[in-house]
């Protein structure tokens, strides 16, 4: 496993981080998760993501009981805030007031006392920046988190957001988190030379394409039983159940077998390829899972073989 720098920041998090979104609390039993999170560590997995929203903060629970007995300093912990957790008014969004109270309530469901990163689940077009920024610059003094970052934020509010805190002498955000994979790229175009100017780092969310790059969907008509595709998931997946670009994955796998990988393997290296990339936050509901990923993070393809990664999903690829 390789550790990279969070963008111009000191602290280093693996190259293949675990997720939860859509698995953890929700569709894997909680005996599958522990497994999954312990076997991740054993692999050099240290960085983990999730957030309050999911499952309104039950896998967050299953996380701190994974990891109690893991030495703290052994792993990164990233969570977020903007979603609502409640029905009152404050409930949710980016003021002070929601963004303090989500993250006492996150340490106390994690069992931790400090989160490593903090994140802004979205922009909130309701609360002024300076108001946010303050905040979660007041929670890095008080020793709640130690870094904060955003999460599909455009080019031009991590660019504000980080002028606004150089210029008042907060602590600036570290992080990004868009969604990128060789099949949705349109953050290349401004948010990641932003982020790259900036020296902010990105640890990117569905970085397999919900799963489409692993080349399990061989058919746009016909999905396999049991798959996210097939299930409450494929709202989120259309842009990506064309049959021509299925095609273009299933093309790619004479390149994994080559290279020695396979179709999921090509495709993370192929994002960890991007220098602004620090890290790629997969999910797994099975052990194997975790296995065949975590092995995408101390792969060093060649030149070639990363290019015509790009070349071939290009035509296909959201941009």
């Amino acid at each position: 496993m390789q550790y990279r720098n969070l963008g111009r920041w000191g602290v280093k998090v693996s190259s293949v981080g675990l997720g939860s979104w859509l698995t953890y609390g929700g569709t894997v039993e909680a005996d599958t998760a522990r497994a999954c999170i312990h076997r991740a560590l054993d692999l050099g997995i240290t960085f983990f993501d999730t957030a309050n929203a999911y499952v309104r903060g039950a896998f967050r629970g299953g996380v701190g009981s994974a990891l109690a007995d893991v030495r703290r300093d052994d792993y990164g912990l990233a969570t977020k805030v903007f979603f609502p957790m409640g029905d009152g008014p404050n409930d949710r969004g980016l003021s002070r007031k929601h963004v303090w109270e989500q993250a006492s309530a996150s340490l106390r469901r994690l069992g931790v006392d400090h989160i490593d990163l903090y994140q802004c689940h979205r922009y909130d077009e309701s609360t002024p920046l300076e108001e946010t920024c303050r905040v979660m610059d007041d929670l890095v003094r008080a020793g709640k988190i130690l870094y904060w970052g955003t999460s599909e934020w455009t080019a031009d509010q991590i660019a504000h957001a980080t002028s606004l805190c150089r210029a008042e002498g907060w602590t600036p955000p570290a992080s990004n988190q868009p969604q990128y994979s060789a099949l949705y790229r349109r953050v290349e175009r401004r948010v990641l030379p932003v982020c790259r100017d900036l020296g902010v780092g990105n640890v990117v969310w569905s970085p397999l394409a919900m799963g489409v790059l692993t080349g399990k969907y061989a058919s746009a008509s016909d999905l396999p039983e049991g798959s996210r595709a097939a299930g409450e998931g494929r709202g989120f997946m259309e842009a990506y159940l064309r049959q021509e670009t299925l095609d273009a994955v299933a093309s790619l796998r004479p390149v994994a077998d080559e290279a020695g990988c396979s179709l999921s393997q090509l495709a993370l290296a192929w994002l960890l390829a991007q220098d602004t990339v620090a890290s790629v936050i997969v999910g797994a509901t099975k052990v194997g899972h975790v296995d065949d990923n975590a092995a995408a993070g101390d792969l060093d393809l060649p030149g070639e073989v990363i290019a015509r990664v790009g070349e071939v999903l290009a035509p296909v690829a959201v941009s």
